[in-house]
């Protein structure tokens, strides 16, 4: 069956999997490549910037963390309107490509001592590359996942988008412990840290090829034999303020939780709860690889009682117990007991994480829905997500490392407010096919 045919007719159940574990395998590897900067920074941040203390140095590469961020709406923008000019499946073989030459250009760059100031430049370039892919990457598969799904379990096959977000993340973390476990440390300090790079850009290409084979959506194919309007930022702002405002209040809070309980807490489990790196580093996989596995229960829980709830059930839980959890994880030095705090965390942001894609999606209609997903959420993403290793790094160095659980409490209170005042989409989705 041909995309064309698929365009007034729900896929097969067959094709809708094949296409999902596609789109789904892709997504995998763009978010290991992206991840893979943040799992390595204690080992590569002394070659890229000048000597000076642990957190002079991750406040540099957090820095360069949030510049590819900068990237991400400009990515969402243009790769947002190319996947509903031109399809889904264009839009997400465009992505992978970006991301494939950023992630080859950090496994090859020297290091400071060897060409001085052009090693955090080319690294800065190298993050700008990936941020537009990645800017991109979000919103054309979101939107191809929740599309493919039927409307019936669309919640459990979108929450696939995080299942393999995490996957990516956690791929990074098992690289990061076999490295570990298998290189002297001071290999893996001098060298080794580039080989993750290497391996990224290699799957790259590999994707590059699957997803040249992946079936378009039905409802991207009505939307173009149907002439819908065109996809466009003026579209997107004059047509759909209400929507593209839901979608940037709904990822802050969501955002935000998500890189401070999972992304900066490896940093934060060394640097502040004093754990070795190595410890850190287990917990961090341990605890992912059960927050991977619990998505698809949460998504298909929304599909049974709605998207709604469970969103109000992460903001109250995460107003109420962000503060505590970070100020225990402060003084533990119990591997067993962090890992149950982390988790913890990880837990309660499921609610978020699991249904965010489809819940964005089906706020929008086909003929702009990518651009519609990508654009705001990559906004929010920037400003929150990006951004948030870089605040807790400065609140610990202006000696009140605490102001960031507040800020992180007060951003999905803000969240919260838009949770229990907007629709269910579950009951009023956009997305009209099958």
């Amino acid at each position: 069956m041909t995309a064309t045919d698929m365009g007034h007719a729900p896929p097969s159940r067959g094709m809708r999997l094949k296409s999902i574990i596609g789109g789904s395998t892709g997504n995998l590897v763009e978010w290991y490549d992206w991840y893979v900067y943040s799992a390595f920074t204690l080992y590569f941040a002394p070659h890229f910037f000048p000597k000076g203390d642990r957190t002079a140095q991750l406040l540099s590469a957090a820095a360069i963390f949030a510049v590819g961020f900068l990237m991400r709406p400009i990515g969402a923008w243009i790769m947002g309107v190319y996947a509903d000019r031109k399809g889904r499946k264009a839009g997400l073989t465009l992505s992978v490509t970006l991301m494939c030459a950023g992630s080859l250009l950090i496994a090859v760059t020297p290091g400071y001592e060897t060409i001085g100031v052009m090693a955090p430049t080319l690294l800065v370039i190298a993050r700008l590359m990936q941020g537009l892919s990645v800017g991109g990457e979000y919103g054309a598969s979101a939107t191809y996942l929740s599309e493919m799904a039927g409307k019936d379990r669309r919640g459990f096959f979108s929450s696939f988008q995080y299942v393999t977000l995490i996957s990516g993340q956690l791929l990074a973390i098992c690289v990061l412990l076999i490295l570990q476990s298998t290189m002297a440390e001071a290999d893996l300090d001098a060298w080794g840290w580039r080989i993750p790079f290497a391996i990224g850009g290699v799957l790259a290409v590999v994707v590059f090829y699957l997803r040249r084979g992946l079936a378009e959506t039905q409802s991207f194919t009505k939307a173009k034999t149907e002439g819908a309007p065109k996809s466009g930022f003026l579209e997107l702002i004059t047509k759909h303020p209400r929507e593209t405002a839901t979608v940037m209040l709904l990822t802050a809070g969501g955002t935000l939780a998500f890189y401070a309980y999972s992304i900066y807490m490896q940093k934060f489990l060394v640097n502040t709860s004093g754990f070795s790196r190595e410890i850190a580093s287990q917990i961090n996989a341990a605890t992912l690889f059960v927050f991977m596995l619990i998505q698809p229960l949460a998504g298909a829980l929304s599909d049974k009682i709605g998207r709604k709830p469970l969103m109000i059930g992460f903001g109250v839980a995460g107003v109420l117990a962000t503060y505590p959890i970070f100020t225990a994880l402060e003084t533990t030095r119990d591997p067993v007991v962090a890992g149950l705090l982390v988790m913890g965390a990880l837990i309660i942001v499921t609610g978020y994480t699991s249904i965010n894609a489809v819940v964005k999606a089906e706020l929008f209609p086909a003929h702009i829905r990518a651009l519609g997903v990508a654009l705001p959420y990559a906004l929010a993403n920037t400003i929150f997500g990006g951004t948030a290793e870089y605040v807790a790094l400065s609140f610990k160095d202006y000696g009140w490392e605490r102001g960031f659980y507040w800020y992180v409490t007060g951003m999905i209170a803000i969240s919260l407010v838009v949770y229990i005042r907007m629709r269910d989409t579950s009951k009023n989705s956009q997305i009209m096919e099958d």
